[in-house]
């Protein structure tokens, strides 16, 4: 069967599976769940696979709410497809992963239909955790794209773009803790861990003038005190840190290091200094595989916005760029609200649930589905895609290894503040 025909197979199936992947769409919606608490998405998601007749693993490679769907025959070209499905505290599904989810889910069930007729092998991931904690990273490191040819996605936006501009981010928690005592009787009798933090916080902001215009430290309180009149003892603070790349935020991180020690330093308290377990890494997009989609989108009627057009400084952070340092990847953005609605922005929840939500869901699930059957039925994109592939191969491996390791922060320990 020729990869058209084919095409038009898997666009069908997903025509008819609309009204029952759109209930899925809206069910995650109305639902939000955090990152690594997916239960109820993962539920309803696994849920559909296995009553399409494929074989699904809940709990997959570590964690619990993800899964694994793999299927087609052994020895043929392998593509993963990845499904989101957490959301953001207190504004839901403002990056809109409920349409990331279902994209994937109808793209895998098409080309499931296929049966003996799928022309490669598939393996549907559903992946927590992309808002916080890095869940593809944490799979990647249990076997989860092990043997693996390619990797595709598809994320809302406003517009539609081949790719997502990305670069690497570290997530860090810094806790300090001092000596509690009355504010107004006996405030020299107390260390305040406020001050620690609001220390760190200010020189954190004059950091910031003095780094590249493609970095960015931005961060929050979470802990502050219990009352005005009590010295605080423990307060907390939750930031990120972003550069180009691993190499330059290996760097930047420890400047940041140095702000929070900074804060002890100067008052005293002693600090905990927590950088996540991996760091989100740049996005190395696979250009024929992305030139491939865009056709593809181009056949259900989607116009693409040029990326060069975007403005300067552009970008975000996703664990997709830890896929695409290990396997030719994709992470394109698909529109499902006006240019002018951006994510994480309780505006972009409402368009992510509307009819342009849904729109979105069944177009993205059909792209994916035929740049998957190209990718499988072409040597030629398959040989341009591990050319372009190996050309950064060495540069992927050490920023892979970069991600595992706080980047050499124990290397600026002994200061006698109590950071680590």
């Amino acid at each position: 069967m020729t990869a058209s025909a084919l095409k038009r197979q898997v666009c069908d199936a997903i025509d008819a599976m609309a009204p029952a992947l759109i209930e899925v769409s809206h069910a995650i919606h109305a639902n939000p769940e955090l990152a690594f608490h997916e239960v109820e998405a993962a539920r309803l998601l696994t849920a559909r696979i296995e009553s399409a007749g494929l074989p699904v693993t809940r709990g997959a490679f570590g964690l619990p709410t993800a899964y694994a769907s793999v299927f087609g025959p052994k020895g043929t070209p392998e593509v993963a497809i990845l499904s989101e499905y957490d959301a953001l505290p207190g504004i839901g599904h403002s990056c809109g992963h409920n349409i990331i989810a279902t994209t994937g889910l109808g793209a895998a069930l098409a080309l499931g239909k296929l049966g003996e007729a799928l022309p490669g092998r598939v393996r549907y991931l559903g992946t927590p955790a992309e808002e916080r904690g890095g869940g593809k990273e944490l799979m990647a490191q249990q076997g989860a794209f092990d043997g693996v040819d390619s990797a595709m996605m598809v994320h809302p936006a406003g517009i539609d773009l081949i790719t997502m501009p990305c670069i690497a981010i570290s997530e860090v928690v810094v806790t300090y803790r001092g000596k509690s005592a009355h504010a107004s009787a006996v405030p020299h009798m107390g260390l305040n861990a406020l001050d620690a933090l609001v220390t760190a916080y200010q020189a954190i902001a004059q950091l910031r003038q003095h780094i590249k215009h493609s970095e960015r430290i931005h961060g929050i309180i979470t802990k502050g005190g219990m009352a005005p009149n009590i010295v605080p003892d423990e307060t907390e603070g939750f930031f990120y840190v972003r550069a180009a790349n691993a190499e330059e935020l290996a760097v930047l991180k420890r400047r940041v290091q140095a702000c929070f020690e900074a804060g002890a330093l100067a008052t005293g308290c002693t600090a905990e200094i927590k950088w996540a377990q991996a760091d989100y890494l740049d996005l190395k997009t696979s250009m024929p595989l992305a030139r491939s989609y865009e056709t593809n989108m181009r056949t259900v009627g989607r116009d693409f916005f040029p990326i060069e057009k975007l403005p300067a400084g552009s970008a975000g952070s996703t664990d997709m760029g830890n896929v695409s340092h290990r396997v030719p990847s994709i992470h394109p953005m698909i529109s499902c609200a006006p240019p002018n609605v951006v994510i994480h922005n309780p505006e972009f929840a409402r368009w992510a649930g509307s009819e342009t939500g849904d729109k979105a869901c069944i177009d993205g699930a059909k792209a994916l589905a035929m740049t998957a059957i190209d990718y499988m039925t072409d040597a030629d994109l398959r040989g341009r895609a591990a050319a372009e592939f190996a050309a950064t191969a060495e540069s992927s491996a050490r920023s892979i290894a970069a991600a595992y390791d706080p980047s050499g922060i124990a290397e600026i320990g002994g200061c006698g503040c109590g950071a680590h």
